[in-house]
């Protein structure tokens, strides 16, 4: 029996509340965009559970079935590579999706087999390929947006980010003066309920 949308998404609502959500209204987080928070969302518990995979596997499919042909998905490490091996896996079988990941930094080779450039790794990108970035949680949308612009660089069409939990701080902003849609799965207030 296949898992509908809307299933998906109501159970990993519950999932991401269990495994990756705190709440510290009194001692508040430091994010990586180096903003404070009450609310702390750790999406590799979510990432690495096998339901959670199977329900991100169906709601990220649902996400680029919408989009027409596209060539690759991935994102910068460390949240996207298992996203990436997410949406990889759960392809069809004459699927010709392929997977890349963006590294923080360049290391000084790029993909010596793939003629990829340094820092991205993964299958192949060329010029032309339509792409979807991949993130767990986008706050500001920075970092998901200096990948996209390595990949424009090469010559590769971003066709949306895509990403877990959308914190409503601002990103969708940050992508929309990009040119990039951002499609969520969830916001934060599904999860918090705020």
């Amino acid at each position: 029996m296949s898992t509908s949308v809307s299933d998906a998404k109501f159970r990993l609502i519950q999932k991401v509340r269990e495994l990756a959500y705190l709440h510290s209204p009194d001692d508040l987080f430091t994010l990586a965009s180096g903003r404070k928070s009450p609310h702390f969302f750790d999406m590799k518990p979510v990432m690495m559970d096998p339901e959670s995979a199977h329900l991100l596997g169906v709601l990220i499919h649902s996400k680029i079935d919408s989009l027409g042909s596209i060539d690759a998905v991935g994102g910068l490490e460390l949240g996207a590579v298992p996203l990436t091996g997410i949406v990889i896996a759960k392809a069809s079988k004459d699927s010709q999706i392929r997977g890349f990941m963006v590294r923080k930094e360049a290391k000084g080779r790029g993909g010596r087999k793939t003629g990829n450039p340094p820092g991205i790794e993964g299958s192949s990108l060329k010029k032309g390929d339509r792409v979807i970035l991949l993130e767990d949680v986008t706050t500001t949308g920075g970092s998901a947006l200096k990948a996209s612009e390595r990949l424009t660089e090469i010559g590769c069409e971003v066709v949306a980010c895509i990403t877990i939990l959308d914190r409503q701080e601002g990103g969708i902003n940050a992508f929309d003066q990009a040119n990039v849609l951002l499609i969520p799965l969830l916001v934060r207030s599904d999860v918090t309920g705020e």
